[in-house]
């Protein structure tokens, strides 16, 4: 492609003028470079001198001594927690069950004794009406099922307790491959 002369003479001007706007541009970034660097050093001044102190000033002044405050509440409550609440639950829980028991034993006893009235009642017609020797059918089958669960119950708890050296499986030692 040809280029006429005029052409030629723009484009050197045009190319001339971007070499000259591409150093002032190299100029100004180098120019901010330096302000942001000095900047930088004096907010790392401002902050040493002016922000640190009066951060450390706020913390002491209220902060810690919220801190403190709420430490020595929250240790108080735990004392009052540990020396009167859970003592007091204590004996509250304590009490009711004693109240519990009495009544249980109360009824127990009144219970006991309808059974063994209801019992010489039952047993003083049972007398009258036959003379019956021996357990009956009733007796004999739950007397069965008894020493039947007692059985399985034992045959658990033996399996459970056994030394069964067949269910452990011992690891294989590595073999060395075979030189040839």
């Amino acid at each position: 492609m040809s280029l006429t002369r005029k052409r030629k003479k723009e484009l050197e001007r045009l190319r001339s003028s971007a070499e000259e706007l591409w150093g002032h541009q190299q100029e100004v970034l180098a120019h901010a470079n330096a302000v942001a660097a000095e900047a930088r050093r004096q907010a790392g001044h401002l902050t040493r001198e002016e922000l640190a102190p009066r951060v450390r000033d706020g913390y002491d002044t209220y902060v810690r001594p919220a801190a403190e405050t709420a430490g020595r509440a929250a240790s108080s409550a735990r004392d009052r927690l540990v020396s009167d609440v859970i003592p007091a639950v204590g004996a509250t829980i304590g009490t009711a069950m004693s109240v519990v028991d009495h009544a249980r034993d109360a009824r127990a006893r009144a219970f006991i004794g309808e059974v063994k009235k209801a019992g010489s009642d039952v047993k003083k017609k049972a007398t009258a009406a036959t003379e019956k020797s021996g357990p009956g059918a009733g007796t004999v089958i739950a007397v069965a099922l008894g020493v039947i669960a007692a059985i399985g119950v034992l045959y658990a708890v033996w399996q459970t307790f056994r030394a069964d050296d067949e269910l452990w499986v011992a690891d294989e030692e590595p073999t060395a491959p075979a030189s040839e």
